[in-house]
């Protein structure tokens, strides 16, 4: 049987996507507009793999599931008053800047090194989970770096499904081109998985956790290490939103086939 876990999840905060997200340049760099005004939440990716990880600790009694977070501490603390309600976890906070126009080298050496003085951490049982992607960096290359910087050699990317075999090793499923699934093995931890959406629906808030949470979640923020995270040698030479163009033509009685070739000679002229 396998032995408990030690889970730290790497989940970063973004402003809410519902919002009008209008790139800036300003002093410090690029940013967005009245970024500071913005609500935020967290990564919708990395909250995929934080429940995923709550619901495997849960499995397997005495595992453990850490939140490791990077971002502004006023807005960290305005992401965990709602987080916290959803599964037990204990946060590992640093403060410096989020979003998508920081150096991915930098905040995958900042979380590392937070993973690293993580008291009693045991890396014969750690499981490190994350976003595959990111809703401010699409490439998610964070994650991937964080398990170099860490000597994780097993990882493994767009997971949908983990499964704790008899023997404590894994099998793991990855998405892979036409909606089909590659079935993996590794032996067991250290590992790491980026995980795509996963199988589990969103918890419903539970008051009673978020007490239990909250506990050690103001405490950690009120010690948030500051992270400094610059971008020496990083030019935006211009930032702005994607153009939007619509071309319109209205027609009437004209065969399929006529129209499919003009859509494609449309696109080709693009």
């Amino acid at each position: 049987m396998a032995t408990p876990f030690q889970i730290v999840v790497c989940g970063g905060i973004v402003p809410d996507p519902l919002q009008t997200l209008e790139p800036v340049s300003t002093p410090a760099g690029p940013g967005l507009k009245n970024e500071m005004m913005l609500p935020s939440v967290l990564d919708p990716w990395a909250g995929h793999s934080l429940y995923e990880a709550a619901h495997l600790a849960k499995a397997f009694a005495g595992s453990k599931v850490w939140l490791v977070s990077l971002g502004p501490k006023a807005k960290l603390q305005q992401v965990m008053m709602t987080v916290a309600q959803k599964v037990p976890f204990e946060l590992v906070a640093l403060d410096g800047p989020g979003g998508g126009f920081t150096e991915s080298a930098e905040v995958a050496t900042a979380l590392a090194e937070a993973i690293q003085a993580i008291p009693g951490l045991d890396t014969s049982k750690l499981l490190v989970f994350g976003g595959w992607e990111s809703a401010s960096r699409g490439t998610g290359s964070t994650l991937q770096q964080v398990g170099e910087r860490l000597g994780i050699c097993d990882q493994f990317q767009g997971v949908d499904q983990l499964t704790v075999n008899a023997d404590g090793s894994f099998t793991i499923l990855e998405r892979v081109e036409g909606g089909r699934h590659q079935v993996s093995t590794c032996a067991g931890p250290p590992a790491l998985f980026g995980w795509a959406t996963g199988n589990l629906p969103e918890p419903p808030n539970n008051p009673q956790v978020g007490m239990l949470n909250m506990r050690t979640v103001m405490p950690a923020l009120q010690r948030a290490k500051v992270a400094k995270i610059g971008a020496e040698g990083l030019t935006f030479a211009k930032v702005a939103l994607p153009a939007r163009r619509r071309d319109t033509k209205i027609v009437k009685d004209v065969p399929v086939d006529e129209i499919v070739r003009e859509i494609v000679e449309w696109i080709k002229g693009k």
